[in-house]
């Protein structure tokens, strides 16, 4: 992978912290373990990067509708779900340097592996944050964060189907936050307590799933062309017996090869009626389809593909770093670019600073863009190049003599003369999603 070193890593926190994209959360105060802030270009990437997969799920099909549903929900479904009494982890401690692991991650038998020290018995530890309702801090009051969004679809599907007037096969996509009290979260932003999902559950017939699964397979390994990953640094993982999920038919994870190895990014599963059938069970309210072609009811089968924001942002940095001779470019598909184009004047002076203003003023009516005048026209373009920005404008004296600037291409680093009223209608088709 060109321009990939083994410490790519440090290079990519430190780039987001220095341009803008990802800072330490609660920094001045020290930080807190795996807790990030996203900063003004961060905010602008993790949008993008969510807009295109609401444009493609929901947008682009007949067949999907969006939701939003609250990150609080009754404890009841939690219940149903699995998640109060599977969603657990085991946990060890090194009775020495008093580190914490997973005990399913290491080697128990070759003690800690941070000092070597012995470790205790393995415990199982639930994932879910815990918080009280009301002002009584009681168990008749626990509620809890939200660990995934795909239950706010399941205990909406009636609600949806019958306001939209959907036949199966139609799905629900969510985009919202989850919370998990990991024991071992690392590796930057792909690991952390707070994150973003971007799930969609397909509800399909029995007996059609299989084939629904196999289509959204590779729908969803299609749709990284669209986010700009290189195909040589994607793959399908199949989960074996023994991975399979208690819910699941069938599994597989899209894994990208990061500096730290091949890591899931997102998941595509057959999940069965598991979860409308649970939910029929402990809210005793009728969650099945009425079929109006052969009159026959039944619970849906659900083929759900379910990716994190925070992974595919920390993914599209990953494949988008590029290293060349003079400079460091972060080559993301123009849509995607937090700033779509950037306007300089040449000097300041001779009225160029008011006509890149202007341009300027006109520009962010449509685009996110940025203004600089601050030092060499060269360096100005590395700064703009490390920040992925598609697009240099620079009003020159040309532009005083005949009303056109030069707009330098990210990638070829070729400049073209533009009219100056032919900006926008330049712009437009090449940074739109």
């Amino acid at each position: 992978m060109a321009g990939k070193t083994s410490n790519l890593m440090d290079k990519l926190v430190s780039l987001s912290k220095r341009r803008g994209f990802i800072f330490q959360s609660s920094e001045i105060y020290g930080g807190i373990n795996s807790c990030y802030d996203y900063g003004p270009l961060g905010v602008e990437l993790k949008n993008n990067i969510k807009h295109l997969w609401w444009k493609s799920m929901v947008y682009e099909r007949p067949d999907i509708e969006g939701i939003d549903a609250g990150i609080l929900m009754h404890p009841r479904v939690w219940e149903a779900s699995g998640h109060v009494e599977g969603f657990t982890d085991p946990l060890v401690d090194c009775k020495t340097c008093k580190m914490r692991f997973r005990a399913d991650q290491i080697d128990p038998s070759r003690g800690c592996p941070h000092c070597g020290g012995e470790l205790t018995e393995p415990r199982m530890f639930n994932l879910m944050f815990k918080t009280f309702m009301g002002p009584v801090e009681d168990e008749a009051h626990v509620v809890y964060l939200r660990p995934e969004t795909a239950q706010g679809i399941y205990v909406n599907f009636h609600n949806v189907r019958e306001s939209t007037r959907k036949k199966l096969p139609f799905g629900i996509a969510q985009v919202g936050k989850a919370f998990r009290n990991e024991i071992t979260p690392g590796n930057f932003i792909f690991r952390t307590r707070e994150f973003e999902q971007m799930e969609m559950q397909y509800f399909v017939k029995p007996g059609t799933d299989e084939e629904w699964f196999e289509y959204w397979k590779e729908q969803r390994l299609r749709w990284y062309d669209r986010l700009g990953i290189r195909k040589e640094n994607l793959r399908f993982h199949p989960h074996g017996k023994e991975e399979l999920a208690h819910y699941a038919k069938a599994a597989f994870d899209i894994e990208y090869h990061f500096p730290f190895g091949w890591n899931e990014i997102e998941g595509i599963h057959n999940r069965t009626d598991f979860d409308l059938s649970r939910h029929q069970q402990y809210s005793g309210k009728d969650l099945r389809y009425y079929d109006p072609e052969n009159g026959e009811k039944y619970v849906p089968y659900v083929v759900e593909t379910s990716t994190g924001v925070d992974r595919l942002l920390l993914t599209t940095l990953v494949d988008a770093y590029t290293e060349e001779p003079e400079r460091v470019v972060l080559k993301f598909k123009p849509y995607l670019a937090p700033i779509k184009a950037a306007i300089f004047p040449l000097v300041k002076r001779d009225g160029m600073p008011e006509i890149a203003h202007k341009i300027e003023e006109e520009l962010r009516q449509c685009f996110k863009v940025f203004y600089d005048e601050s030092g060499s026209v060269g360096r100005r373009y590395r700064r703009q190049d490390e920040v992925g920005t598609p697009f240099c404008i620079t009003v020159d004296s040309q532009t005083l003599e005949d009303q056109t600037v030069t707009i330098r291409n990210r990638d070829t680093m070729q400049q073209e003369r533009i009219a100056v009223d032919r900006i926008r209608e330049y712009l437009t088709p090449r940074v739109s999603l």
